[in-house]
């Protein structure tokens, strides 16, 4: 498999790493087209790619071709590799909000893959979402899957509207739980616990109930009600995040984020 990165940023990179670890393709067989110098200079040197400023050098000789740009830079990409991309080679876009059609008609090119993953992929445990066109041809789509699979798990849809929901669970998810990890560790120190004591806590908790709910398949009301006692710590901590309307501002804040990745797909 030959891999061509357009953009060499740190979700390039979490990618570049999974194909490497899971010998998909060796170093040689993947070229990434990256504008600034020291960045070209760190990826050579860590993983021993090709790299270029030039992405229509990058794409040439690509059985996958990953657009991993920021969205306000698809425009001129796509316009540089426009009717450029063979028939046997892929698109495969993490651009956030870039629909199938805006793809499509951007490279005039029928085969593209539209993916969300999310930041956990730069350690191999991400979740990403994936649909493709139907130019996309069933060598292609096995490709696609082994290249997901190899930074954490990947899940395929038929239907592109899951796409803006998946960007708001999960794709936007880590900031969400990062926030609360954050809220946690400073309520152990408001308590009077020592910073890194309450790190500690926190962290192996949220990393230890996540695994509880994989491992034994129990709805998380379930697990949660065993921890509850009648009139004790927990019920009363509850009771306050409740009162808060914490619940309520998760589903309200991924609405909100569903909402505006619509919106940003409309342009």
């Amino acid at each position: 498999m030959k891999v061509a990165f357009i953009g060499g940023g740190k979700m390039a990179e979490a990618i570049l790493h999974g194909v490497l670890s899971g010998r998909l393709a060796g170093p040689k067989d993947i070229s990434v087209g990256e504008p600034v110098a020291e960045r070209r200079e760190y990826l050579t040197s860590q993983f021993g790619v090709n790299t270029d400023a030039d992405n229509l050098k990058t794409a040439e000789q690509a059985d996958l071709v990953v657009f991993a740009i920021k969205p306000q830079d698809l425009g001129p990409v796509m316009g540089q590799l426009k009717g450029k991309l063979g028939t046997d080679q892929a698109a495969l876009s993490i651009v956030a909000g870039a629909k199938m059609e805006t793809l499509t008609k951007g490279l005039g090119h029928t085969s593209v893959v539209r993916v969300m993953p999310n930041t956990p992929a730069q350690i191999g445990a991400g979740m990403t979402l994936w649909t493709c066109s139907d130019g996309v041809d069933e060598s292609r789509r096995e490709m696609t899957k082994s290249v997901l699979e190899s930074i954490g798990q990947e899940i395929y849809v038929d239907d592109e509207k899951y796409m803006d929901m998946a960007t708001a669970l999960s794709a936007s998810g880590p900031a969400y739980v990062f926030l609360f990890i954050e809220a946690l560790i400073d309520a152990g120190v408001y308590v009077g616990m020592p910073r890194d004591m309450a790190r500690t806590l926190a962290l192996q908790t949220v990393f230890g109930s996540t695994k509880l709910v994989m491992d034994t398949g129990m709805h998380p009301a379930e697990l949660k009600d065993m921890v509850v006692s009648p009139g004790g710590t927990t019920a009363e901590a509850l009771r306050v995040l409740e009162d808060q309307g914490v619940p309520a501002a998760i589903v309200s804040a991924v609405d909100a984020a569903y909402r505006k990745s619509i919106q940003l797909g409309q342009g």
